[in-house]
């Protein structure tokens, strides 16, 4: 009987362990969620500016457009939006990285954190206002329609314009604009991939912005037998960074110190855009 009995005690002294130790176990891992929720709260509260910083690079992605981003001699790029977002990187005490991207995939590649920013020329169209956080405007443009040089005085008006073929950057201002007036054209990868199609004679016509077309083509240019004719709108640029991203605010107080120090427009003068910078 009596061994009965301490059997017993043993029992319930191992149950009553055991009971414990789960009730221990329980604790601590409701602890390690707990910690776990809170590095991941403490990751997802960190700022856009302080993300850039921690790792070094603003990544910007771009396309290949004079005179905004373009090779000069060498690799490097250059232009009046790469010289800005060089100067930007460095006032927050970073590098700047530039990326070709697929002009049609913006969005996709800012929200992916591919890249940081989109700083091309990007007119700041409704679309992109609403999917990403954007600067204030920097510079006037407008969309204008380029033509081979000898038949440039056929195509002054929107109205002689319905029986050519346009070449247009996918994704860009100048695609909205040919879809608005219903005219026949083909995407391609990029505005100077547009001129080529039309030098090429495999496109009537592109539509590039001003800014581009002032630098590429006409006489002394690589394009010296196409010209640009009428304009279809008038737009703004801006910079887009993912949606919420305080780098935009950070990003205006520069713009605005570097117009009030004049380094901007020394800037714009460099690259002959100075006639289209919006004072900030």
């Amino acid at each position: 009987m009596k061994k009965w009995i301490v059997f017993m005690l043993t029992m319930v002294m191992v149950f009553s362990l055991t009971a414990c130790g789960g009730s221990e176990d329980k604790s601590g891992s409701d602890s390690d969620s707990k910690a776990d929720a809170s590095s991941d709260s403490d990751a997802s509260d960190e700022s856009d500016l302080e993300y850039v910083k921690g790792k070094g690079t603003l990544v910007v992605g771009i396309t290949d457009f004079e005179p905004m981003d373009y090779k000069g001699d060498g690799d490097e790029w250059i232009g009046f939006d790469a010289d800005m977002a060089k100067a930007f990187a460095e006032s927050i005490g970073v590098e700047a990285e530039f990326v070709e991207i697929d002009w049609d995939g913006k969005i996709m590649e800012l929200d992916g954190k591919t890249i940081d920013c989109v700083w091309n020329g990007m007119t700041l169209t409704d679309e992109v206002t609403s999917s990403m956080e954007c600067s204030n405007a920097y510079c006037n443009n407008a969309q204008v329609v380029v033509v081979p040089s000898d038949v440039a005085d056929k195509y002054q008006d929107t109205d002689s314009l319905s029986d050519l073929s346009f070449a247009v950057e996918a994704g860009s201002a100048g695609e909205k604009a040919v879809e608005g007036l219903e005219l026949n054209y083909t995407s391609v990868k990029a505005q100077a991939d547009a001129l080529m199609e039309v030098a090429a004679g495999t496109s009537d016509a592109a539509v590039i912005d001003s800014l581009m077309a002032a630098a590429m083509v006409g006489e002394g240019t690589g394009y010296a037998d196409l010209t640009y004719t009428c304009g279809l709108n008038d737009e703004e640029y801006g910079v887009g960074f993912r949606k919420g991203s305080d780098l935009a605010k950070a990003l205006n107080d520069f713009f605005a110190a570097s117009y009030k120090d004049g380094s901007m427009m020394e800037c714009a003068e460099k690259y002959g855009v100075q006639a289209a910078i919006i004072e900030q």
